[in-house]
């Protein structure tokens, strides 16, 4: 795709689009070329859930339920004193 400085300010989501589909975007200003885009090589698969370093926290030994626990954790810094 070719884009020129102008296009890049107005029609951005257009360019976007054109990154998503993997193309180079070239940027032309006065009719020179200024810069090339290139689309990220990210990986596209996702992470399972179970292996998420914080999958598995709330194993510990306790018989308290969720919520006793997160009314636990959002109580305020001095009630202990």
């Amino acid at each position: 795709m070719k884009a020129t400085v102008v296009d890049l300010r107005y029609k951005m989501n257009d360019v976007l689009k054109a990154l998503d589909r993997n193309e180079k975007v070239t940027v032309f200003y006065r009719g020179k070329i200024k810069g090339v885009l290139i689309p990220s090589e990210q990986p596209q698969s996702k992470i399972k859930i179970s292996d998420h370093p914080f999958f598995g926290m709330s194993s510990l030994e306790t018989d308290k339920s969720v919520l006793d626990e997160l009314d636990r954790l959002r109580e305020g810094r001095y009630n202990d004193i």
